[in-house]
């Protein structure tokens, strides 16, 4: 047995320099593409700096997270695609006149992404980026990535409140989930990606924080309560940067509610009188199959990015063979270069299987990740046991990562 851990980051954000993707695009989109990028302004200054070049520089990439311990990475979003007005992650629903480019600008992403990925063999999982609009084009693109050698699933895109797309329990996207559940493809939900605009106030800014992981968290209830993992047992759903200390007592709340509403509903067609409630359970246990705790079970994970001290405790409560940590690199938020500490400061302490499992191998058996190759990469660059096990007794002065911040609680959300 190897005296290193083999590290995978579940959580990492890679794209293309803007004007890179126009070889990616179909030949009929290039006049408009030039049109559009002429006159596009990067909103964001980290897309700006001398180190932009992290989201689509290869060799720079494997070369800092090799030495920050990391042999490999599940790899999201992060540059603005073509035709898009912001970092996909947070941009609303195309409407019907905005889809075709939209869709091109998404499909040469995931081009871009197929051959950023064929530059490091198996040490990247490339999450395909996907639309709501047109289901059938979704289940054509997801088969393509698929056999393109993504490896990393698809993103699931937000449906907030006013987006213009079915929302998320729907049965209109059961041939994505079938097609997912077919081909072994993880439904990946990050933080941020469900937002309902709420403008760039100082208020609006504070009220987004404070709500943004709640509405990411929504998919977990509308899969669930929708019965998707009824209709396809085999499906993954991944909830990535959205913290994990939430997960117990959600699904606990949940499991309320289902049991609740169910129980009130059966009441409706028995002997006893039903209740005021009756009709919010109707046809919830037939539709849903499984209660909330037993799918969490069986088909859900979490992408713990820089995981906190507080959230440790909950392990067992949330699944040790769930919790799959990142490093969200190249984020200001992430713990690069300071991973090594990002994982004393959680998991100094604990079971050397319970780190090996939070710190990779759960990431390999969700993504697919050999590792074997990854083992050997390790054996060189990861961190060592007895390094991992030593509390940390001074943070970094130069880290910038939540992972850090003193204090800390369980939130709801």
């Amino acid at each position: 047995m190897s005296d290193r851990y083999t590290v995978i980051s579940a959580d990492c954000h890679a794209g293309a320099d803007l004007l890179d993707y126009k070889p990616y695009l179909e030949k009929r989109h290039h006049d408009d593409f030039d049109a559009w990028a002429a006159t596009y302004v990067n909103p964001y200054e980290d897309l700006l700096a001398d180190t932009a070049d992290r989201n689509w520089n290869s060799e720079r990439r494997v070369t800092e997270l090799a030495a920050d311990g990391i042999v490999a990475e599940v790899v999201f979003p992060n540059t603005i695609p073509p035709f898009f007005p912001s970092a996909s992650l947070m941009a609303p629903a195309p409407t019907r006149e905005e889809f075709e480019q939209r869709w091109a600008g998404l499909r040469a992403h995931n081009r871009w992404l197929a051959d950023f990925c064929s530059l490091a063999p198996g040490r990247r999982a490339g999450v395909a980026q996907i639309l709501l609009n047109d289901v059938d084009e979704a289940v054509k693109e997801i088969r393509r990535v698929k056999a393109e050698g993504l490896t990393g699933g698809i993103l699931l895109p937000g449906a907030p409140p006013g987006s213009g797309v079915p929302e998320l329990y729907s049965a209109s996207y059961d041939p994505i989930w079938a097609v997912c559940e077919e081909l072994d493809v993880p439904v990946n939900h990050h933080g941020g990606s469900a937002s309902p605009p709420l403008g760039d106030e100082p208020a609006a800014r504070a009220v987004f924080m404070v709500e943004t992981t709640w509405f990411s968290h929504r998919a977990l209830w509308h899969l669930m309560f929708g019965g998707a993992f009824r209709r396809h047992p085999g499906l993954k759903l991944v909830l990535t940067e959205q913290g994990s200390g939430w997960i117990p007592g959600v699904v606990e709340m949940l499991d309320y509610y289902h049991d609740r509403l169910v129980a009130a509903a059966t009441k409706a067609v028995g002997a006893t009188a039903a209740t005021a409630e009756s009709k919010f359970g109707a046809g919830l246990a037939a539709s849903m199959g499984r209660g909330p705790s037993e799918v969490w079970r069986d088909n859900c994970f979490v992408g713990a990015s820089f995981m906190r001290p507080h959230e440790v405790p909950l392990r067992h409560r949330i699944g040790l063979d769930k919790i799959m940590w990142g490093c969200d690199y190249p984020h200001d938020e992430g713990t690069t270069p300071y991973s090594r500490e990002g994982l004393r400061i959680a998991y100094a302490g604990l079971a050397r299987e319970e780190v090996a499992a939070m710190a990779g191998g759960n990431a390999a058996r969700v993504y697919g990740f050999d590792l074997a190759l990854l083992d050997r990469l390790a054996a060189v660059h990861g961190p060592t046991v007895e390094e991992i096990a030593e509390p940390l007794k001074e943070v970094p002065a130069a880290a910038t990562s939540p992972a850090f911040a003193p204090g800390g609680s369980v939130r709801v959300w």
